[in-house]
C-alpha cells in the first residue's frame, strides 16, 4: 500500500469533488446522515470529511443549536468543504490526525466518518480514539467500501493504468477496498473496546454522472494521479481516456449504471 496512499493535496481536492462526489459519495452520504438524526446530538465531530460532501448533509439535517466540527488531515481538502458553508451555521474546521485526536476525553456525542476508516493505518488505535472522545451512549458511525468485485468501477481504476506501468503498477486503489469484510471491521471494534456494534451492508445501483469528469476524477481525484506523475513518462490524459473508454465498454454505451456496496457500522459508547 502507498505510503501516501492519504495525502489528498494540490489539484486533487477538485477533482475529487467534482468527479467522485456525484457518483460515488453522495449516495451513500444519505444513508449515513440519515442514520445519525436517530438520537438526539449536540456536539458532533466529522472525521476524514475531505471536500464535505458528508458535512452539508450533516449540517442540514442536525438541530440548528448543535455544532459541527469537521476534519480532515489534508487543509486543501478542507478549504473546499469551507466554501459549501456560509457565516453563522455554527460549523468548524480544523485538521486532525484520526488516531491522535487533539480533544478531551468525552467531548463529543455524535462522530461520523465516510470512506476515511480504511485509509488509517492502525484502524484499533483510531477506533479507541473515537471511544475516548466521545461520550457515554455516544455514537459512531461510519462506513467503508466493500470488496474491489462488488464495486466494479474500482477494477477499472486499478487496472487500466497498471497497464501503463508493467510490472509497476500504481497501488493507490488497493487501499479504499482492503477493508470490506465486515467481521474484520467488527473484530477491530472489539479489540478496541466497542460492545454495541451494528451494521448493513448497503448495495446500489448508481448510474454514472458524467463519464468524463468520473474518468477524470477516478485518475485526478486521488493520489493515484501523484504516483503517475512520479514515475513519469506517461501522460495522465493517456490514462483518464483509457479509464473512458474501460467505463463505456464495462457500463455503457447508453445505461452506464454501475454497482456500488459498502458497509456502514453504528457503534455506540456504553
Amino acid at each position: 500500500m502507498s505510503d501516501n496512499s492519504a495525502e489528498f493535496i494540490g489539484d486533487i481536492p477538485r477533482h475529487y469533488d467534482l468527479g467522485l462526489g456525484p457518483n460515488l459519495f453522495v449516495d451513500f452520504a444519505d444513508r449515513l446522515t440519515r442514520a445519525c438524526r436517530d438520537g438526539t446530538a449536540t456536539k458532533v465531530i466529522e472525521l476524514a470529511a475531505g471536500t464535505g460532501i458528508v458535512s452539508r448533509k450533516l449540517r442540514d439535517g442536525l438541530p440548528s443549536e448543535a455544532s459541527l466540527l469537521v476534519t480532515d488531515l489534508n487543509a486543501p481538502m478542507l478549504e473546499v468543504a469551507r466554501g459549501k458553508f456560509s457565516e453563522g451555521e455554527n460549523v468548524d474546521f480544523t485538521v486532525a490526525n484520526a488516531m491522535d485526536l487533539s480533544f478531551g476525553a468525552e467531548a463529543f456525542d455524535l462522530m461520523v466518518c465516510q470512506f476515511g476508516v480504511m485509509f488509517f493505518p492502525d484502524k484499533a488505535v483510531s477506533f479507541r480514539e473515537a471511544a475516548r472522545v466521545l461520550k457515554p451512549g455516544g455514537r459512531y458511525v461510519f462506513n467503508v467500501f466493500s470488496a474491489m468485485q462488488e464495486n466494479p468501477y474500482s477494477q477499472i481504476a486499478y487496472g487500466i493504468p497498471a497497464q501503463f506501468f508493467p510490472g509497476d503498477p500504481p497501488g493507490f486503489y488497493l487501499v479504499p477496498f482492503h477493508y470490506g469484510n465486515p467481521e474484520k471491521v467488527r473484530e477491530d471494534l472489539q479489540a478496541a473496546g466497542w460492545q454495541d456494534v451494528k451494521h448493513e451492508t448497503i448495495r446500489l445501483k448508481k448510474k454514472i454522472v458524467n463519464p468524463e469528469d468520473f474518468a477524470r476524477g477516478l485518475v485526478y481525484g486521488n493520489p493515484l494521479i501523484d504516483e503517475i506523475r512520479n514515475r513519469g513518462n506517461v501522460d495522465p490524459e493517456a490514462v483518464a481516456t483509457a479509464v473512458l473508454r474501460a467505463l463505456n465498454v464495462t457500463f455503457g454505451p447508453t445505461d452506464m449504471t454501475m454497482p456500488l456496496e459498502a458497509t456502514m457500522f453504528t457503534c455506540t459508547k456504553t
